[in-house]
């Protein structure tokens, strides 16, 4: 859109909104308003009168392009010559909001804009297409529709290959790189060869290192945890920084909501994208749909999503993935800035500002700020109270004390957000890792840039039943290992880039949570066997140091552990659910049935995206606000 903000001091009515209204389609106080939100924000008058839902953008445009004395073509009816668009960069029209339509009969080609069609734009154009150009207007939601269409085959390959092809050590495609395949199997003849050789000698051997190894794992996290607790965020955003910023110097934010099969919460997702506090004609709301997800996106239509969301749908093909889905979403995003939401999410309203605040006091190579995750649904189940006791350690401690040691940070699912340019560069989200996002902080850390923490609070929705809790858990798992096998790819190339310190820390929590949840059960057997029939029994095949050691760490591992999840909830003043933490030895358990599954996943399946379903709490319907 083409009309000039007027001065805050000197408003007058643009020929946009007298136009208008001399088409009846708005209101004198419509206006007013209008151009009063206009002074602040120093928006385009049509971006804030279709974005507050007073005119419909294709009456906007229909208008402009009068004004402008420029003819105006539906794109929908009309259709595009595919030869014109060959060597064209569908980003570059994305950004500039101008596709080629026809050739005309004098030999320009006919080109459809939904920017002013000045002298200079068209020249620029003409230079693009080594042809003359006639302009046409349209809106600017037809061109990015049509880019999507005619594009369709090229995004899909970007959003699926893009990274393997420009990096592919650093892509999950392959499981196995051709070394650790050799590695594996000289590791797995070694064992079995071992205890074919002294079962009993083996067995003691390795019971002290998974005990060991257990302790370790559980240990380093401890330490972060307390590191954590004596250090506030390091991008600590207050109310007042928040309210400092102008308006009309805040940058068009994009917002990418993946959402697969969510059609019973995708009408509450508009209600909690509605809150946030954030100029909406500064807004870009990308709703990421399948193309086979017909009942979600009849929900999304149904619940009349306001004129910032767009349907984005995603080109099928394989894999079916949400990093896939953000990669088209991160391919057609015009923000300067842009976050991950998921469909059950409500973000704090000042979320977006608080991001923008961190971000401007931190450097350049600060490619991200993840905000905190916690749940609204806390009480609803043993299972919902467990998961929140390990979210608020987490990201109230785990993740702060990671900054604060200058650790890789692995980002959460949701809420991170991005400089769109530095995200680009890192290549995306990979789709064939399923945590895309712990592997993205991570690629981070090994490509030198660095992921920050806010204190902001995204409130979702924890899981409440077991069965997809396990389904979810494994994918997490899975995911962590195929994060930990891709960056250990090159383990001297990672140490000379990263440090030791930061490889070491990478490999604890990355690698060091998948295995410490594999040891689970070997030690919780160990541990029964021994209470069962007695020390001494199990000392005639046992030495007791090794006996003693395995057992102290499990004790020590456990109790540190209840220790820290005692900690977040007592943080976030969630008192009731304390003594809870008890009963993490119990919640263990579960993840390491999780954990036994994603390694045979890994194995036969490893880049299958296991659907975890959402909207199964009832408090989403007793709750709709933020707690």
């Amino acid at each position: 859109m083409t009309t000039v903000a007027a001065p805050p001091q000197a408003r007058r009515t643009e020929p946009l909104g007298t136009s208008l209204i001399e088409r009846g389609l708005l209101t004198h106080a419509q206006l007013e308003w209008a151009l009063g939100i206009q002074g602040v924000t120093g928006s385009r008058l049509g971006s804030i009168l279709i974005s507050a839902g007073l005119v419909r953008r294709l009456d906007v445009y229909r208008v402009l392009s009068e004004s402008w004395n420029c003819p105006f073509v539906d794109l929908t009816l009309t259709d595009i010559d595919r030869s014109l668009l060959v060597r064209l960069d569908a980003r570059r029209l994305a950004d500039e909001l101008w596709i080629p339509v026809q050739r005309l009969a004098d030999g320009s080609v006919l080109v459809a804009t939904a920017e002013r069609p000045e002298r200079g734009r068209a020249q620029v154009i003409a230079a693009v297409l080594g042809l003359p150009v006639r302009l046409v207007a349209t809106t600017d939601w037809d061109i990015r529709r049509a880019i999507g269409q005619c594009f369709a085959d090229a995004i899909l390959d970007e959003a699926t290959l893009g990274l393997w092809r420009r990096d592919e050590d650093h892509s999950a495609r392959r499981v196995l790189s051709s070394v650790q395949a050799v590695v594996a199997i000289a590791v797995a003849l070694f064992i079995a060869e071992a205890f074919l050789i002294a079962p009993i000698g083996s067995t003691v051997i390795l019971s002290a290192v998974i005990g060991v190894g257990f302790l370790v794992s559980v240990l380093f996290k401890f330490i972060v945890c307390m590191v954590g607790s004596r250090y506030e965020y390091a991008e600590s955003v207050s109310k007042d920084d928040i309210a400092a910023l102008s308006d009309n110097e805040l940058p068009l934010y994009t917002i990418l909501v993946p959402a697969y099969r969510e059609a019973n919460v995708v009408g509450a997702l508009m209600a909690n994208l509605s809150r946030l506090e954030y100029p909406p004609d500064k807004l870009e709301i990308l709703l990421l749909l399948e193309a086979d997800d017909a009942e979600t996106r009849a929900a999304a239509i149904a619940a009349k999503p306001p004129e910032t969301v767009t349907i984005v749908t995603v080109p099928p093909g394989q894999p079916q993935t949400k990093p896939k889905a953000c990669n088209v979403g991160l391919f057609l995003a015009r923000g300067e800035f842009l976050v991950i939401y998921d469909a059950e999410d409500r973000p704090e309203p000042d979320q977006l500002k608080a991001a923008l605040v961190a971000f401007a006091r931190a450097d350049e190579r600060q490619v991200c700020v993840q905000a905190a995750l916690n749940y609204f649904n806390a009480g609803e189940n043993a299972l919902t109270r467990m998961f929140t006791l390990e979210y608020s350690f987490w990201f109230d401690y785990m993740l702060p004390g990671l900054e604060a040691m200058r650790l890789p940070i692995p980002l959460g699912g949701t809420s991170n957000h991005f400089r769109t340019d530095a995200l680009r560069r890192l290549g995306g989200w990979d789709p064939f890792n399923v945590t895309e996002d712990a592997d993205l902080g991570i690629r981070s850390a090994a490509l030198g840039e660095t992921v920050g923490v806010i204190s902001s609070t995204t409130f979702e929705e924890a899981n409440s039943a077991y069965g997809n809790f396990i389904r979810q858990r494994s994918r997490w798992i899975k995911g962590y290992l195929q994060t930990t096998l891709v960056h250990l790819r090159h383990p001297v190339e990672l140490v000379r880039t990263t440090g030791w310190t930061k490889t070491l820390g990478f490999a604890l929590l990355v690698g060091g949570t998948p295995l410490s949840f594999l040891f689970v059960p070997p030690l919780y057997l160990l541990f029964a066997i021994t209470m069962i029939v007695g020390p001494k029994a199990v000392a005639r095949f046992f030495p007791g140091w090794v006996l003693w050691v395995s057992v102290a760490c499990l004790i020590v591992g456990n109790a540190m552990m209840i220790y820290v999840s005692m900690m977040g909830v007592f943080k976030r003043r969630r008192y009731r659910l304390v003594l809870w933490a008890l009963a993490n030895p119990f919640y263990w358990l579960l993840h390491s049935i999780a954990a036994y599954k994603a390694l045979w996943q890994l194995i036969v399946k490893p880049h299958y995206w296991e659907k975890t379903e959402h909207g199964l709490t009832s408090d989403i319907a007793a709750r709709p606000d933020l707690p």
